[in-house]
């Protein structure tokens, strides 16, 4: 089996959430192509590779144009499927105690918590609870730029709790569109 697929364009993750697709169609070993357009791609798609034990090889096409491609090995996908499985005991809990990701400007601090709540979605094993407070309470109400990958993993069983102090203080409760309401002993 042999497949391209271009992601040239595409910002972080979705190259590497394309990819990952493209892996979960493989139904025999195969090669996989992806094209991008900046080395950061090309590189956290060679991570993506290891992380699966697939053979890598990226190379540099043209100015913003790369191509990474892997052998995939469906033992390969099936061996790390095991050892996940058979990993830590209980949930993971994603705590977002921000609107935004990192200090500096708050533009990209909130495109960068957009991009990681979407890759949020994309994970083989997805967190039990996500938790969020102080201005995360934006996250989870009317308006949120992630609110529809919110509701998405809440669809998929996360429990999506957030903080009723901080609602009240920032007067939004009744915009609240996803999860439920929490405290601090929860």
């Amino acid at each position: 089996m042999e497949k391209v697929i271009d992601c040239m364009g595409m910002g972080c993750p979705l190259p590497v959430v394309n990819a990952k697709k493209a892996v979960e169609e493989f139904t025999e070993d195969g090669r996989l192509t992806v094209q991008v357009d900046n080395e950061t791609a090309m590189k956290n798609l060679t991570k993506f590779a290891a992380s699966r034990n697939f053979e890598v090889s990226s190379t540099k096409k043209g100015e913003n144009a790369y191509e990474v491609t892997m052998l995939v090995k469906k033992a390969s996908c099936e061996e790390v499927e095991q050892e996940k499985a058979g990993g830590r005991q209980g949930g993971v809990t994603v705590v977002l105690s921000a609107n935004t990701m990192g200090t500096g400007e708050e533009k990209l601090g909130k495109a960068l918590m957009k991009a990681f709540i979407f890759a949020l979605t994309s994970q083989d094993e997805l967190p039990e609870y996500i938790v969020c407070y102080n201005t995360g309470a934006y996250l989870t109400t009317e308006g949120s730029d992630s609110l529809a990958d919110l509701k998405n993993l809440e669809a998929a069983g996360v429990k999506i709790m957030t903080c009723g102090t901080c609602l009240d203080y920032y007067q939004i409760k009744d915009k609240l569109a996803v999860g439920t309401v929490s405290n601090m002993y929860e």
